[in-house]
């Protein structure tokens, strides 16, 4: 018996979700009118599933690695505690003037704190711990975050890490020379090795895996 596609599933789990704010409906427009790829904006689904986790955990400091159009980093500031710290890093400084335009003006993007350049630069020099962590930054790159994600993730503390499956890619052997796909399924088998962590991998979107530290 036929129960619908993969996409018509997102689709009907899209239309039972509580609606976007007026200020994401209105940050997903500019983001298509104004920047390219704007496939790389977290989805409604996947948008409202973030902010559901980070209501549940309530975090005192958010983490973001991969800031874009700002999108994710509004849903998961839905969760902050009042008087919260959300700093995300994004290495494009040219999406400050967009930024400043259309992430901070609503009441969450003003919790927001960007800082523009590369990463591996500013995560050394970040203090403390953060409750939530979330990671959508530069693939090839994820094996060399996730050490300094997970010494600044606090015990019991959740890391988020989107595009897991790779629009699938991770379900093939790795062609030579894809540094993308090849990281992410590194880091996949480092997490499912690591006793200090406990994971798991839901087929949402792009696939999003969820890592709590023990």
């Amino acid at each position: 018996m036929d129960h619908g596609t993969y996409d018509e599933h997102q689709d009907y789990s899209e239309r039972q979700c509580s609606p976007e704010p007026d200020y994401l409906i209105a940050l997903r427009r500019a983001t298509h009118q104004k920047l390219i790829h704007p496939r790389m904006n977290s989805g409604w689904l996947q948008g409202r599933f973030l902010s559901m986790i980070s209501k549940l955990v309530k975090p005192d400091r958010i983490l973001e690695l991969g800031t874009y159009s700002g999108y994710s980093a509004l849903c998961l500031a839905e969760g902050l505690r009042e008087g919260g710290e959300f700093i995300s890093l994004e290495k494009n400084d040219e999406l400050e003037p967009f930024h400043q335009r259309h992430l901070h003006v609503s009441d969450p993007g003003k919790r927001i704190q960007v800082i523009y350049g590369l990463a591996m630069d500013i995560l050394p020099e970040l203090k403390g711990s953060f409750d939530l962590i979330y990671l959508d930054a530069d693939k090839e790159n994820y094996l060399t975050y996730y050490p300094n994600l997970k010494t600044l993730l606090a015990s019991g503390g959740l890391l988020l890490i989107d595009n897991m499956l790779w629009e699938g890619k991770v379900l093939s052997p790795v062609s030579e020379g894809d540094t993308q796909t090849e990281a992410i399924v590194g880091l996949t088998n480092i997490i499912k090795e690591d006793d200090e962590m406990e994971h798991v991998l839901l087929p949402l979107r792009d696939g999003l895996m969820l890592v709590r530290k023990r």
